[in-house]
């Protein structure tokens, strides 16, 4: 049974959903706490301690990389994007062309796009790295501004905690 928690970050609350043993969702949170769906316990227990601990790292700048397993749900084009965002080097950036290729769709940029914005684990599947290919922001579920933070902390630009 999935278990969510709400938590504060640098970049807004972030509501978080998953298990002891993998993380199903990270989500921004607008308008105050959303509603869980059916069969969703708060987590008062500490399933989501793990990646609560990681998430903090990374934001302070100590966390490159998320070992947290993650089980986002998606159709089987949907996961092999999501597979190939996490492929993408913390600091670094690739397009929606050059993410189309690495899979071999290259002719599936807007489906490319759309999974990507459809990633139901922000952050930790790392779909803030995928920019245009003039090299301009591009849409985030988070919202732009956020997508600059989460991108200037990478390049060690920034420092968010």
């Amino acid at each position: 049974m999935p278990h969510y928690r709400t938590i504060e970050s640098p970049v807004g609350p972030l509501m978080l959903v998953g298990d002891q043993a993998s993380l199903r969702r990270l989500a921004f949170v607008r308008d105050g706490e959303p509603e869980p769906e059916d069969g969703w316990q708060r987590d008062t227990r500490g399933a989501l301690d793990g990646v609560c601990r990681e998430l903090e790292a990374y934001f302070a700048g100590r966390l490159t990389r998320f070992e947290t397993p993650v089980v986002p749900e998606g159709t089987a084009f949907q996961r092999r994007v999501w597979q190939a965002l996490c492929g993408i080097p913390y600091g670094r950036t690739v397009s929606y062309g050059e993410l189309a290729r690495q899979i071999g769709a290259e002719r599936a940029v807007r489906a490319v796009g759309a999974a990507n914005g459809a990633n139901p684990i922000a952050i930790v599947i790392p779909c803030h790295r995928v920019i245009g290919a003039n090299g301009s922001l591009t849409g985030f579920g988070g919202g732009l501004p956020v997508k600059r933070a989460l991108l200037d902390l990478e390049q060690g630009k920034r420092r968010l905690l």
